[in-house]
């Protein structure tokens, strides 16, 4: 009796390790990444087109972490993501500079636009001088929406409110501290100016009375960088997936994939892999 019971427990220990060990061994083909990216990838619909066509490409699969620029950077900085999909090139720059990675890939661009109300209080439609028109904003107190949240976005406004000698504040600038479809949700109810690039411009359907009133300007420039997050700082780190992530993107078969996204007809961003210079 006591010789049956002892076989029956051990039969059911060695089925209880063969599951776990099968489980286990599932676990381990699994294979995925964790990308730290600005939210204009993600809210302008670009990693819904994206990433299905690399998954089935190589069987991995991208898990996103949507954040401004600067947030991604430091998830990138914790450990806590493969890779950085971001769009302020000091910040990558200084990124790699640091030593969190090895090399910035320019990986595509496209640029930014002033959104505002029809009414236009600043006077500033059809301007293509991009600091010029921040300053009669702010000499008109013209309600402004800020994303304020150290996003790229956030930064490349940073820059061009500088430039314009102005310091922003008081009751008609708001910051929103999210990203960049709330900023405009934000905009939109206020019937304030806001920095947008141009992707989330396109994918965003509320814009009620707001339109593009300033555009092309160089310096509204917007461009892309991606990074594998350096294995020597955080050894977990999934290098040669997310490296394989970025071979792609920068690859013939991804920059066509980045330039087929379109709304509406129109092309969100512009593939410029290798364009370091740029």
């Amino acid at each position: 009796m006591t010789m049956h019971i002892t076989r029956r427990l051990f039969g059911a220990v060695a089925v209880a390790l063969t599951v776990l060990g099968a489980a286990g061994g599932a676990a381990a083909q699994e294979k995925f990444i964790t990308v730290a990216s600005t939210t204009s990838t993600e809210q302008s619909g670009l990693f819904g087109h994206l990433l299905p066509l690399f998954t089935a490409k190589t069987g991995i699969e991208v898990r996103v972490v949507a954040q401004g620029t600067g947030q991604a950077l430091d998830t990138g900085r914790r450990g806590d993501a493969d890779v950085v999909f971001v769009h302020d090139r000091a910040s990558e720059e200084a990124f790699v500079a640091e030593g969190f990675a090895t090399e910035r890939h320019p990986v595509m661009y496209n640029d930014y636009v002033v959104v505002g109300p029809a009414s236009d209080p600043a006077g500033i439609a059809g301007t293509s001088d991009v600091v010029e028109a921040f300053k009669r904003i702010a000499a008109a107190e013209a309600p402004f929406a800020s994303r304020g949240d150290d996003s790229g976005t956030h930064k490349a406004e940073l820059r061009l409110w500088k430039e314009a000698g102005i310091q922003p504040g008081g009751s008609w600038y708001r910051e929103t501290g999210s990203g960049m479809g709330p900023t405009l949700n934000t905009a939109a109810a206020m019937d304030a100016y806001a920095l947008a690039d141009r992707g989330t411009w396109l994918s965003f359907s509320n814009r009620q009375t707001l339109d593009i009133v300033v555009e092309g300007d160089r310096r509204l420039f917007n461009q892309y960088g991606v990074m594998v997050v350096n294995p020597a700082k955080h050894p977990h780190v999934k290098a040669d997936l997310g490296q394989a992530f970025v071979d792609w993107l920068v690859s013939a078969e991804g920059q066509e994939a980045i330039a087929a996204y379109k709304i509406d007809g129109k092309q969100l961003f512009f593939p410029n892999a290798g364009d370091a210079g740029a």
